[in-house]
């Protein structure tokens, strides 16, 4: 393990060098302990130093792990990027192997065999954050946003909701951003474009601009989304950081994962999901047009809501959305449903009645379940849908209808045509566009969200306590298969709310449906009790304990740091340095 290394002023007792005559005070350094000796090496302001062994190296190094050329860093706009040589031993930053360049942030430690360099920056003399107009910070992302489309670089945008302010924050946010980055103000609060950072890195920079805030705005809080992970629409991100920021007490920090519920109309939908973001993301542009959309989804998986948010979302939002369940429609009844009948059209019709065509008239029809529909009645759907008129059941009348069609399926219609059971025809009519909502076990952001807030409505419905639920379980939660998808979820903190009372939810307390076949099994017999292990160093065991329990939330957190620590009641700061420590940083 490491020696943490503080970020104070370099001594003016430790030897210097530098890559390059320095006509400025140098913006990046490294200090270098190389066996029992230290020095501080200042890195040139563009250029590249090579570390090893070989007296061609710009930093050279005796110890025999150190390969002759062993590292490079190349320095440009004020950063620093290692990257190895192909050395036998490796290169490591924060004890973990890395591929390729990486981005040096400052006291990363960087492991060159058994030499040991610390990377630092000095505050920047010159070069400052672009503080832009909103339409300037609007077209700058766009530029950005087509840069990560066409080479697949990342960057953050973060909201922050400011509050009531004692000052400027112009002046706070400046100091605090690379000069690579750019703000703006619009509408009193501030938006933030850092380059070349994902989620995970932008928590630090964006923990220390809330800090330095706080002095001139106290309540100032921030959500943040990274592209291309969480969209790759301008509208899309900036809305969605700002829903994080505003679900938020003063000072807090959060990615947009940790509260990505888009409020449509009257209805909360999680989509933390990247795919899930992007499946919103077309929908919301579908859903300007009429063309009719055909939504496939295994059952529960949410088709549902986004024929709500198709409707929604459109035009036709003021006038009806009517659902008809196909499958649910005996044969005999399908037609005087969807088109009405008159008065003595069979018997038992002792008044004339509008079907679901009319009364939505005007607004949306989704029809689920579609491929469930009969020979005959695809037949009659066909002709309505062709010529935009029905007759009811007992008229000859025609009656045109302004219907906005979207139908959902859970079977594979391509394949229900092959072997007759579907009108190809009608499958034209019906997918004009088409959008696959993936199930929820391709979904880990969605599930532990979703998780969450099912067992907070489950227990408030109940009056009891929200338990906490062990990093262990949750890793099961997200294994499990899921074939009933957020149904079978719901039905199971559902289940979990109304029979755990302890106050933590242990893998043991899941339904049986969801424990692995070994751990659902009755026992046969009572196990011996295990051996007591051999005695040894306590600090290591903690040490071991802790790595591991943060490595668990880790993975049930699906990677997101900020989740990760509220699982486990460690605070981010604390958190995001053992990750670093303990070289769990993904790759």
């Amino acid at each position: 393990m490491h020696d943490v290394v503080s970020a104070a002023p370099v001594s003016d007792t430790l030897p210097v060098e530098t890559g390059a005559p320095l006509h400025e005070p140098a913006r990046t350094y490294l200090l270098v302990h190389d066996g029992g000796a230290s020095r501080v090496f200042f890195l040139p302001a563009a250029a590249e130093v090579t570390v090893g062994r070989s007296p061609a190296a710009t930093l050279r190094s005796e110890d025999p792990s150190v390969s002759r050329l062993h590292a490079k860093v190349r320095v440009a706009n004020g950063q620093a990027y290692i990257s190895d040589l192909g050395s036998h031993n490796g290169t490591r930053v924060n004890g973990e192997r890395f591929e390729g360049e990486r981005l040096l942030q400052p006291s990363d430690i960087v492991s060159v065999g058994n030499l040991t360099l610390v990377y630092q920056e000095r505050a920047a003399p010159k070069g400052r954050p672009a503080h832009l107009e909103a339409a300037q910070w609007r077209a700058r992302l766009a530029g950005e946003l087509e840069r990560s489309r066409r080479y697949g670089r990342s960057f953050v945008i973060a909201a922050v909701e400011l509050g009531p302010a004692l000052g400027d924050p112009v002046e706070v946010v400046a100091a605090q951003l690379r000069s690579l980055d750019a703000f703006c103000l619009e509408g009193g609060n501030l938006l933030v474009l850092l380059s070349e950072l994902n989620f995970e890195d932008a928590s630090v920079p964006l923990e220390r601009l809330l800090r330095a805030l706080s002095l001139v705005a106290p309540t100032a809080r921030a959500g943040f989304a990274s592209s291309p992970a969480d969209g790759v629409d301008a509208g899309a991100l900036i809305s969605r950081a700002r829903s994080a920021a505003r679900a938020l007490a003063g000072g807090e920090l959060s990615h947009v994962a940790d509260g990505a519920v888009l409020h449509v109309g009257g209805r909360e939908i999680v989509a933390a999901a990247p795919a899930m973001v992007q499946l919103y993301t077309v929908i919301q542009r579908l859903a300007r047009s009429d063309i009719p959309v055909l939504i496939h989804g295994e059952t529960g998986s949410g088709k549902e809501n986004a024929a709500y948010a198709l409707h929604h979302w459109s035009p036709r939002r003021e006038q009806k959305l009517l659902t008809v369940n196909c499958a649910a429609l005996p044969e005999q009844l399908i037609e005087s449903e969807l088109f009405g009948y008159e008065r003595g059209a069979f018997s038992g019709a002792d008044r004339a009645r509008a079907g679901l065509f009319e009364a939505a008239n005007g607004g949306t029809l989704f029809l689920d379940e579609v491929g469930e529909l009969s020979a005959q009645a695809q037949a009659k759907l066909l002709r309505a849908v062709e010529s935009k008129r029905i007759s009811r059941l007992g008229s000859s009348e025609e009656r045109e209808i302004d219907v906005r069609l979207v139908a959902a399926t859970n079977r594979s219609l391509e394949s229900e045509i092959k072997t007759g059971r579907f009108r190809q025809d009608l499958f034209f009519r019906l997918s004009a566009a088409t959008v696959a909502i993936p199930p929820l076990r391709q979904r880990p952001q969605d599930l532990l969200l979703l998780a969450r807030r099912f067992l907070e409505q489950a227990c408030a419905a109940l009056g009891r306590p929200v338990p906490a639920v062990a990093p262990a379980t949750l890793r099961l939660l997200t294994e499990h298969a899921w074939p009933g998808n957020v149904r079978e979820l719901k039905n199971a903190m559902d289940y979990l709310a109304a029979t755990v009372t302890e106050p933590v939810l242990e893998p043991e307390s899941l339904p049986r449906s969801i424990l692995p076949e070994a751990a659902a099994a009755p026992l046969s017999a009572t196990p011996a009790p295990p051996e007591a292990a051999p005695l040894g160093d306590l600090y290591e065991e903690i040490r071991q304990l802790e790595r591991r329990r943060i490595a668990e939330a880790l993975e049930a957190a699906g990677g997101v740091q900020v989740k990760a620590a509220e699982l486990i009641g460690m605070p981010l700061r604390t958190f995001a340095g053992k990750v670093r420590l303990y070289g769990l940083l993904r790759k």
